[in-house]
């Protein structure tokens, strides 16, 4: 009986792990990257009199501040949603991939700095789903890291890191990063 018993274990393991490796799912946690991308996002900030070119707006200010303009230190306390286009290369004018929509707060006293919450939403041939992002941005830091925590579609269940360089910027009210996506965890 025991026999029997550690013979159907033994089978019962075996079906688990084929099953388990059989998905195409792939983890790259050292080494390279299972998949690798590059976006540019543009935020083009509402200012009060640019509706129709905007792409984000602030819809939370701290009490003396307003939500046409930033003011006080750091823009400390503005919170800010966007729905911003994604294209390949750095021209605002190219056809869009898709859309980067979320949201940034400024969250210190002592420095320009932001938590960003945000996803890639795919419309393009070449990809579709979604990618979602979340973690600090230091803003004056040229290059910054965030992390990918999951996604959808062509990137089920996806994570890995963006790399998030300030490709240009004017004042407040309009920036363009360059995101490149590395993926460590991926299905095929």
């Amino acid at each position: 009986m025991a026999v029997r018993t550690l013979i159907l274990a033994l089978f019962l393991c075996l079906l688990l792990s084929i099953f388990t490796t059989s998905h195409g799912y792939k983890t790259h946690r050292r080494g390279r990257p299972c998949k690798e991308l590059s976006f540019y996002f543009h935020d083009i900030l509402y200012k009060g009199h640019n509706r129709d070119n905007a792409t984000s707006a602030i819809v939370a200010a701290p009490d003396w501040g307003n939500r046409a303009e930033f003011s006080g230190p750091f823009d400390f306390g503005y919170l800010v949603v966007f729905d911003d286009p994604i294209t390949l290369d750095n021209n605002l004018h190219s056809t869009p991939v898709g859309r980067a929509q979320g949201m940034y707060v400024y969250d210190q006293l002592s420095a320009f700095s932001a938590w960003l919450s945000f996803s890639f939403v795919f419309n393009s041939t070449e990809h579709k789903g979604t990618l979602n992002f979340a973690g600090p941005d230091p803003i004056v830091d040229q290059t910054r890291i965030v992390s990918i925590t999951s996604g959808t579609g062509d990137f089920f269940m996806a994570r890995g890191i963006a790399i998030l360089t300030t490709d240009a910027y004017e004042g407040n009210y309009f920036f363009r990063l360059r995101v490149d996506i590395k993926l460590h965890e991926c299905w095929e």
